[in-house]
């Protein structure tokens, strides 16, 4: 029964308005208290003891109730209390196999001390407690384990292969925001290697230690992604696993979590992920309250996620939270010689691979580096995958291995008939001019440019000035 409100408090005042209501009042609240009681008179006589207590200490009612408490436990430190007239806290008693926790104060009416209190706790059940808690924090601490060497970032920006300008810029502004917690949004076509950079962001910074988990939004059914992200609760819905289930978002607490993919979350999911990027909280399919989760969201998309906002296909407010900053990847086919770069990495990997080495034949070098590349860095590994596993007992590898969709079939495309000096003039052409444009053409951006090409200010100076003059013949 519960009082709220003048009305019943005027019914409480009835229930105590005599001392025998007021009495089974009082005893009924003392016995309903899960702690141990005993109370004694201000001669030291034990006045009541609830069940609890008798549970704890294994005296009972009869052996304890109106007799002078230290005829029946003599090592009490409650007489003591109620002579000084101070409180006592924490004592450490056992009785047999239980232990417990004596807390003891005297009491006080109107000045004057009319008796004592003693509240036992009972501590073996406390160190049962404690000792599931330490199998499950033990179990626990194994899952995360688990979890590290699961999601774990594999690679690091030692392992990006490319010296072009448009490169170096996509590394530098990457680094600059691995140093930060703010979230990134990753921009590039398929295949230029937006994964491997968001692993290197994490593993530079201060998230290293934690989780990397990668989800891939496209290749998840939509009517199960929300429950992959967020996790459920048992019963949440027909098939949800005994127990439920806990969500990327809580697997990544501490970490990052890396969304591939993003412009292909429909707009429901779009605005709960809305909330997560806000207020940093989940909450489980069925589950009413919600989850702090400390997570860095890092997202990649091949779209145009603004022309998707401007046709509504994409929440304005959600691009604007993952596009705080941004990286953008740079098409293979800008990128000039780091397709040599990468095609000899992806050379030697497949010869350890199989454990054979082949020479590359020049002409096939040139056709790689002259081709479009529409699969980017992940077409390039293809290719030469390929190539090395078809070369046969001449052991050079050349155009004749290339796979049978591989064409050359435009202007830009066709093998090169020009000398190898004309083709690096060419290069260099293309390289420079690029350079400007993205730089401008102020002595600073000529100096800048000097440096991230690797030669001197006055070389470029006269590299521009040869290619003007070809320029106006």
């Amino acid at each position: 029964m519960f009082y709220k409100g003048q009305d019943n408090v005027d019914d409480l005042k009835n229930v105590l308005s005599s001392p025998e209501s007021a009495e089974k009042w009082y005893i009924q609240i003392l016995n309903s208290i899960n702690n141990g009681i005993l109370v004694t008179d201000e001669q030291l006589v034990v006045r009541y003891i609830n069940s609890e207590y008798t549970r704890i200490t294994n005296v009972k009612e009869d052996e304890i109730v109106g007799f002078h408490l230290l005829k029946v436990r003599p090592g009490a430190l409650l007489p003591q209390v109620v002579t000084m007239g101070k409180p006592l806290l924490g004592q450490y008693r056992r009785e047999g196999e239980v232990e417990y926790i004596v807390d003891m104060a005297p009491i006080i009416v109107e000045g004057k001390i009319v008796g004592g209190v003693s509240v036992v706790k009972d501590i073996t059940e406390v160190r049962r407690l404690s000792e599931e808690v330490k199998k499950i924090a033990k179990k626990t601490g194994r899952l995360k384990t688990m979890v590290d060497r699961i999601y774990k970032a594999k690679y690091a920006f030692d392992d990006i292969i490319g010296n072009s300008i448009s490169m170096n810029e996509a590394i530098r502004v990457a680094k600059r925001a691995a140093q930060g917690e703010a979230d990134i949004l990753i921009t590039g076509e398929s295949g230029t290697g937006k994964e491997l950079f968001a692993q290197a962001i994490h593993n530079a910074s201060n998230r290293q230690m934690g989780p990397f988990v990668a989800l891939n939004c496209a290749a998840i059914a939509p009517s199960l992604i929300e429950s992959e992200l967020f996790g459920y609760e048992e019963g949440a819905f027909t098939g949800a696993k005994k127990g439920g289930r806990i969500g990327l978002f809580e697997i990544a607490s501490g970490g990052t979590i890396f969304l591939d993919e993003i412009a292909e979350l429909n707009l429901e999911v779009q605005a709960k992920l809305l909330r997560v990027l806000q207020e940093r909280s989940i909450r489980r399919i069925g589950e009413t309250s919600e989850v702090s989760i400390d997570i860095r969201v890092m997202a990649a998309t091949n779209k145009d996620l603004y022309r998707m906002v401007q046709e509504g296909k994409f929440r304005a407010d959600v691009y604007y939270r993952l596009n705080v900053l941004n990286v953008h990847l740079p098409p293979l086919a800008e990128r000039g010689f780091d397709i040599t770069l990468l095609a000899n990495n992806f050379f030697q990997f497949y010869f350890r691979k199989i454990g054979k080495s082949f020479e590359v034949d020049k002409k096939l070098m040139e056709v790689l580096l002259q081709y479009s590349w529409s699969g980017n860095v992940r077409e390039l590994r293809n290719v030469i995958e390929y190539a090395v596993n078809m070369c046969d007992e001449d052991n050079i590898i050349t155009t004749l291995h290339l796979p049978k969709w591989f064409k050359i079939d435009d202007e830009r495309q066709r093998i090169p008939t020009s000398s190898l000096a004309e083709m690096v003039q060419e290069f260099e052409r293309r390289t420079i001019k690029n350079a400007i444009q993205h730089y401008g053409a102020s002595v600073e951006a000529k100096q800048k440019i000097a440096k991230e090409l690797g030669i001197s200010v006055a070389t470029l100076y006269n590299k521009i000035k040869i290619l003007e003059t070809q320029n106006r013949e």
